[in-house]
């Protein structure tokens, strides 16, 4: 009796566990759908111009013709944070696609070659690490006039070396694997080795960790706006929109500065649960671990 108690207990935890799992990705998946929709029919469908100022409606609180309020000059607050979500988006992706790359062919040449050339390239990979993210990528941005480019560049300098980590584990453990010892005994070559066997391998990690460095990519570029350093004060991005509503907001003013924070957070909170559910498709322990 107490065991089938027991057991009883543990299998509707695992439902609950199940269940609450469910509406997170299921939440997660409608935010980031969401995000896509509104930065892909905003702009062709609302035939306004997000630059066009209107000193008469200057720090307007939200109301039905301006949902999101007006900003200082007296543009429209929701049109501007569409606009900058599309530009953070495009440094995000572009700097955690960038940063993948790189991350994953030194990671995985290190794993592959192994010895006094996987020794060289982590001593680099934790000299690197050790200068703070946002002060080298300061001094990266600085060389450089303000622009997208530039920030995308300092991001993706900056930040792979997280998965050149993942992926040169990933390649250690495959290394010792019998299939890759009977390539190496058959004569392949190490190229043909890493091209064949050991990168299809840890392409899943490759992927998911370019999936969550979008978000971090997003809030790093934010943080060079903010601070001045990154896009042009004229170009909309969230960062600039935050940077550009210090001063309304010491004056009581909100709205300037929370719809542009919402606007970085919500889809960061998406695609830290679709990357959620990614990792434990991929992970068949924590998989497993749900359904206890």
């Amino acid at each position: 009796m107490a065991e089938a108690a027991v057991a009883s207990r543990w299998r509707r935890h695992g439902t609950g566990r199940r269940s609450t799992h469910t509406v997170r990705l299921r939440t997660s998946a409608a935010l980031a759908a969401v995000t896509v929709l509104v930065v892909l029919l905003v702009p062709p469908l609302v035939q306004l111009d997000q630059q066009a100022v209107d000193l008469a409606a200057k720090l307007r609180p939200p109301s039905w013709r301006h949902p999101f309020g007006t900003d200082d000059v007296g543009r429209d607050l929701l049109l501007r944070c569409v606009y900058g979500l599309r530009v953070s988006l495009l440094v995000g992706v572009a700097a955690a696609l960038t940063a993948t790359v790189i991350g994953t062919a030194v990671g995985a040449t290190a794993g592959a070659l192994g010895g006094w050339a996987d020794r060289a390239v982590m001593r680099l990979v934790d000299t690197v690490s050790s200068v703070p993210h946002l002060l080298l990528g300061i001094f990266i941005v600085a060389m450089f006039r303000p622009g997208v480019w530039p920030v995308v560049v300092s991001v993706a300098l900056t930040h792979w070396l997280s998965t050149a980590r993942i992926v040169r584990a990933e390649v250690l453990s495959l290394r010792s694997r019998p299939h890759i010892d009977a390539a190496v005994s058959g004569g392949a070559s190490r190229w043909r080795v890493a091209v064949r066997h050991l990168l299809p391998a840890v392409a899943p990690q490759a992927a998911l960790a370019a999936v969550l460095m979008v978000p971090h990519a997003m809030w790093h570029e934010s943080a060079l706006s903010f601070l001045g350093l990154g896009l042009p004060t004229h170009t909309a991005s969230l960062g600039t929109l935050i940077q550009g509503a210090r001063g309304s907001l010491l004056a009581g003013q909100w709205w300037p500065t929370l719809f542009p924070g919402l606007f970085l957070i919500v889809p960061t909170l998406a695609v830290a649960g679709l990357a959620g559910a990614w990792r434990e498709r991929i992970n068949p322990r924590r998989r497993s671990e749900l359904t206890l």
